[in-house]
């Protein structure tokens, strides 16, 4: 049975739970709800947690393991001469069974030995197939079973099923942080390999950054230069350019949408400002290469400037149109929450609409609108394919908009392109620059929090 018309099962098997644990509870109390010691509903999700939870953790925890338990059984039973092949050869060996057992042609035709163990490859998923159906629905039958015999009129379903929930929701947390945790020290552990190989000093205050390593020592650039203050320049740059474009006008476009505009052009305007989030970057970045790029180009060429046709310029303008919606939502969220009473008392000693916004409405949204604005500079500082197709590669130290320039996050994803040395300096320092650029993002996302929570309660 496949893995998702067997999860359908599962499916089908708690809704089943559910109404025969409701029914169950009825027909304990004689139809009598208020016999009950909770609704009948809650005696349904008990008996469904009880059906669909084990099964389910069968079902996940086959899935994780079967490959490996089958590979080491054909590995086991293969011929004494196929066991004791180098790791190399050993992979080679299981991805050709693979590949055979899934109906595909290899290059050459497959001998005796090769044949028989796809043959015995296939037993054995038969068989892994087989046994997980039958466990996954024999925990099902048994959960189901278990909660029909725990059903009765005093039974409290209602606080087992919120202990569960609770205990469901604890665990979700948990995940959530752990996963953050292990994206951390991954990465942490990684960038003190770097620093093994590069220099502290060097990495945070060398000007120039060429990551490319020769393969032999008497090559030009054998050892490479990884000094980040280029990356951190370029990436400082745009962002402060798309800042310029997106801060004022989403700051804007909210103090119309919650001031001026009536709820019928409301309603029209903030979704379609909205879309502009829902668009993907690639698409923004192949405006900002076809598009805005060769117009910065002609028009820096009008005035006798020198533009290249990469700039930093036409990276930051359309990465400012990206966050537009960002922070206009934000913004706009803050300045509806003023409270009313504060705009009618403005009104009362004589003050006009503008000037209420000015001197009532938002200083009394500022930390909102700050903490919204500093939120959307780390979007900025992490944005990655406008910049590829925008601003190109080239790490020159340089803060003139109308240069080429790079960032941190395009110089991770190019460390990380290709097959090279995994534990090469030129792939480490991937992982050294995504600690920074970490550190910066998290330094500006609790500031922003900060300021959110210090100064808000002023106002309520």
């Amino acid at each position: 049975m496949s893995l998702s018309f067997l999860f359908l099962t599962v499916a089908l098997l708690a809704v089943f739970a559910y109404v025969f644990g409701r029914k169950q509870a009825l027909s304990a109390a004689n139809n009598d709800i208020v016999q009950l010691h909770s609704l009948p509903g809650y005696y349904g999700f008990y008996s469904l947690l009880w059906c669909a939870i084990p099964a389910l953790a069968v079902l996940i925890l086959w899935s994780i393991f079967a490959d490996d338990v089958v590979t080491s059984l054909l590995i086991s039973d293969l011929p004494a001469h196929l066991q004791n092949l180098p790791p190399l050869e050993t992979q080679r060996l299981l991805t050709d069974i693979h590949l055979l057992a899934q109906g595909h042609q290899l290059a050459q035709a497959p001998d005796a030995d090769l044949s028989a163990a796809v043959a015995h490859y296939q037993r054995l998923e038969s068989t892994s197939s087989m046994a997980q159906t039958v466990m996954v629905l024999l925990f099902a039958i048994a959960g189901l079973l278990w909660a029909k015999k725990h059903i009765h009129k005093n039974y409290p379903a209602r606080n087992n099923v919120e202990r569960v929930i609770q205990i469901i929701l604890f665990l979700s947390s948990g995940i959530a942080v752990l996963t953050t945790l292990g994206i951390v020290l991954s990465v942490l552990f990684e960038s003190i390999h770097f620093f093994q190989k590069v220099p502290v000093n060097e990495f945070l205050l060398g000007t120039k950054w060429s990551p490319q390593t020769a393969i032999r020592s008497d090559q030009v650039g054998g050892s490479g230069s990884f000094g980040a203050i280029p990356l951190f320049v370029g990436t400082l740059l745009i962002s402060f350019i798309a800042m310029l474009v997106a801060a004022p006008v989403g700051l804007m476009s909210a103090i119309y949408l919650s001031e001026y505009a009536s709820n019928k052009v409301r309603s029209i305007v903030k979704p379609l400002l909205e879309i502009l989030a829902g668009i993907p970057t690639v698409v923004y970045g192949f405006f900002a290469a076809l598009t805005v790029a060769p117009w910065v180009r002609q028009m820096g060429e009008g005035l006798g400037l020198d533009v290249a046709s990469e700039s930093a310029l036409a990276a930051g303008l359309v990465m400012g149109i990206m966050i537009i919606p960002f922070i206009s939502s934000i913004s706009d969220d803050v300045l509806t929450a003023v409270p009313q009473a504060m705009r009618d008392g403005s009104a009362g000693v004589g003050a006009t609409q503008s000037e209420t916004i000015r001197n009532v409405v938002i200083p009394a949204a500022l930390p909102g609108i700050v903490g919204g604005l500093l939120l959307g500079t780390s979007r900025a500082i992490g944005e990655t394919m406008i910049v590829v197709m925008a601003a190109g590669l080239a790490a020159n130290m340089t803060v003139n908009p109308l240069e080429a320039v790079t960032t941190v996050t395009v110089q991770i994803v190019t460390l990380l392109t290709g097959d090279q040395e995994f534990d090469s300096a030129k792939t480490l320092a991937a992982f050294a620059l995504g600690l920074l650029l970490f550190i910066t993002t998290l330094i500006l996302n609790v500031f922003a929090l900060y300021m959110v929570r210090k100064y808000r309660e002023q106002y309520d």
